[in-house]
Order: C-alpha cells, then structure tokens, then sequence
C-alpha cells in the first residue's frame, strides 16, 4: 500500500516538473513568465505567489465541488482565486514593498492567468481535496521550476547581452529551453508531449 501511495506521488512530481510541466508542455501562463523573468528574485516571487495561488485555490474548489451549482462554479472560483491574490498583493506590498513595484500589473493579473483558473476547473471540481492539492502543488512547483529558471538564465546572460533582459530575450530562451527539454525527451525514448489533456 504504502508503495504504491509512494509510486502515485513520485508519478504526480514527475508530470508537473517534466512530462506536463504547465510551462513547457501545456504552455499556460506564458504573459507573466516572459515578463517579470528577467531577474532570478522577480521569478521566486511570482512563482511562490503563483504556487500559493493554486494550492488555496485548487483545495476550496475542490472541497466545495458537491455544493456549488454549475451555472456559478467558474464565477465562485475567480472569486476564490481573486481574494487569495488580493491578500497576497497586500502583504507584499506592506513587506516586500520593491518585490511588489518590480511585478507590477502581472501580481494582480495571476486572477487571469489560464493555468490556475484551468487547474480548478477541469482538475479540483472532479476530484478529493488532497488529489487537489498535489495537482496544484506539482503543477505550481513545475511552472515556478520554469520562471525561476528563466530569471537565472536572463539575468546572467544579461550582464553581458542586453537582449536578454529586453523582451526578445525572453522569447528566445523560453525557446531554448523548450528546445532542450524535447531534445533531452527525445534522447530519452519517450515521445514529446504535443497535445496533453489536462484532466487526466
């Protein structure tokens, strides 16, 4: 029992981090990964706002999935979704005042963001609470593993390469990545994901 509970987890963590990371393979969320992934401290921010975001999310929705009615269950989960990125904008306003003023409008535009709203639709309204939570756990930690990554990779090149702090940098190591993560599946045997579902 408790091996196969162990393969369930270790299967979850591999498909957020690689066989569908939301970034790389289902490419959601895509605005505010090009834009504040010019610095290392700007991707921890928006990945842990993104991550907190998914899992308080994903868990309401989920518990709530047996008394909400169809006709309100996208409108209660922006609703849900918007309050928690309200308190999170609050408080790193009140203690990460530069964090705040460095993300700008992509802080308040995680309500919209495709991959959150997505995940509690056709993830967290179908399954338990704990299910919940480990999808949005593992696709958080995949999409943050991705932004993260990002802002390392920008922010070195762009000490010596301006472009990769503007705009078109970011398109073209986005596209790097994306090109070694295929290259690295390919090698590997197994097939790329080109179209994934995202409610299996």
């Amino acid at each position: 029992m408790n091996e196969g509970i162990q393969q369930r987890v270790a299967s979850s963590w591999r498909e957020g981090l690689w066989d569908r990371n939301p970034a790389l393979v289902m490419l959601l969320g895509l605005c505010p990964l090009l834009a504040v992934s010019n610095s290392v401290l700007n991707g921890v921010a928006l990945a842990a706002a993104t991550l907190f975001t998914l899992c308080v999310s994903n868990t309401i929705v989920a518990a709530l999935r047996h008394h909400m009615a169809s006709s309100v269950r996208i409108p209660m989960a922006v609703l849900v979704i918007a309050g928690t990125v309200t308190v999170i904008e609050q408080l790193m306003a009140a203690y990460t005042p530069s964090v705040h003023q460095s993300l700008g409008i992509f802080l308040p535009l995680i309500v919209t963001n495709c991959l959150i709203l997505g995940r509690a639709e056709v993830y967290a309204r179908k399954h338990r609470v704990h299910e919940a939570f480990m999808d949005a756990l593992v696709m958080g930690a995949g999409f943050g593993m991705v932004l993260i990554a990002l802002g390392a990779i920008r922010e070195l090149l762009g000490q010596v390469l301006l472009i990769a702090l503007l705009p078109p940098g970011a398109f073209i190591t986005l596209g790097l990545i994306l090109a070694g993560k295929n290259a690295i599946t390919l090698n590997t045997g197994s097939k790329p994901n080109r179209h994934t579902r995202p409610d299996d």
